[in-house]
């Protein structure tokens, strides 16, 4: 089947955070988006089809999943990743910011210690300071324009601090690192020995560029599975992120049931209709507009790494190993973080993500989102020579 990733679908009017809320956002109308991380391409037909039979059924009641929802999500993650979880350890969310906050309550206390990596995503901290916990921090290392761990600040960090949990960032959110098996096993020996409870963020695990495996952190073995919960969604993968639907895998049954009183308490139970549909429906039939969306991602990075070999050469690519987003190192140009994302957003047009909501960490980057179409990256591209 052909895929055309290159159809421009107008979202003005739809109630799109990334195109209407210009006003609510302060930005100018004609400002061009590439922020939000969902995508600009339809979803899969399978995944359209099965709403619309859902729709014109016309009752929208109390819904549930029964065996064959767990059954498509189980296959899913056996087939792409070589790992079969157990029915039992899924639980149902809304969606994988609300899992973050429901492991923060259930397992830490107030004033505890929770750990992540920035620059990362920003609601990692938002999860943890607004529960009232203590947020610590162990940043990544940048050199040589590429991303790694620093395993002596890690352990460090977690023994001074008295950590509890570690929000995982699997592949990291905005740097595009899909950390290796040898990677992830430090961490999770480190965790072991602190007796630090894992909470994997995975909800970009489907987008790895050529030459990049993910590795499910709870595939590594028993050890690890047993201290980590693994938060994941069909959302970025099928664009179907407004129908809130995500599944999060919890193998040790104490730390689950820990998890699910705290969701109790929330006052969640299930998903609703339509994201159960949607959700099934992209496991069932979705792999082969995945392959396909994902040798369109492939190109839209060469095309920008093209262009700014050619017309930006001060501006570096983090070569991204995965995600459809890109992570872009202004600081070749000299500017102030202020002044860089000032002409970003009053010369060039562009409406991006600035890399300091990531955390310090980000100043002088900025985070792009290449999930459109060829036209209109190219166009935003253009735009984004007007900044010098």
């Amino acid at each position: 089947m052909v895929y055309d990733f290159d159809k421009i679908i107008d979202r003005k009017h739809t109630n799109c955070i990334k195109y209407d809320f210009t006003e609510e956002f302060h930005r100018p109308s004609d400002v061009m988006p590439l922020w939000v991380a969902d995508m600009d391409f339809q979803a899969p037909e399978e995944v359209r089809e099965a709403l619309k039979r859902a729709a014109e059924h016309g009752i929208y009641g109390y819904t549930d999943t029964k065996k064959d929802y767990n059954d498509t999500v189980i296959r899913w993650f056996e087939e792409g990743f070589s790992w079969k979880p157990e029915a039992e350890w899924m639980i149902k969310m809304p969606g994988v910011v609300f899992a973050l906050a429901m492991a923060v309550q259930a397992l830490t206390r107030p004033g505890e210690g929770v750990l992540i990596q920035p620059p990362v995503y920003h609601p990692f901290s938002a999860s943890v300071e607004n529960n009232g916990r203590k947020l610590v921090e162990n940043p990544l290392i940048y050199k040589d324009g590429k991303y790694e761990m620093n395993f002596e600040d890690f352990e460090n960090k977690i023994r001074d601090n008295a950590v509890k949990l570690f929000i995982l960032c699997s592949p990291h959110n905005p740097v595009c690192r899909v950390w290796k098996k040898e990677e992830l096993m430090r961490v999770g020996e480190i965790c072991q020995k602190y007796g630090v409870i894992v909470v994997s963020d995975e909800i970009h695990c489907d987008f790895t560029f050529e030459g990049h495996e993910h590795t499910v952190y709870a595939s590594l073995g028993e050890a690890f599975a047993s201290h980590a919960i693994i938060c994941t969604a069909p959302s970025k993968t099928f664009n179907i992120a407004g129908l809130q639907a995500s599944n999060i895998f919890i193998p040790n049954p104490e730390i689950r049931s820990a998890v699910k009183q705290a969701m109790t308490a929330a006052g969640y139970s299930s998903l609703n209709q339509m994201g159960i549909y949607a959700a099934q429906a992209a496991y069932t039939y979705g792999r082969p507009w995945l392959e396909a969306l994902k040798k369109y991602l492939a190109e839209n990075v060469s095309l920008v790494r093209k262009f700014l070999k050619r017309e930006m050469p001060e501006v570096r690519l983090v070569e991204p190993e995965g995600t459809y987003l890109i992570w872009l190192d202004f600081s070749g140009l000299g500017f102030s973080d202020d002044e860089l994302n000032k002409r970003i957003q009053e010369r060039a047009g562009l409406w991006l993500n600035r890399g300091t909501m990531f955390g310090a960490e980000g100043a002088g980057f900025q985070r792009v989102n290449i999930a459109c179409p060829k036209k209109i990256l190219k166009e935003a591209l253009e735009r984004l020579k007007n900044i010098r």
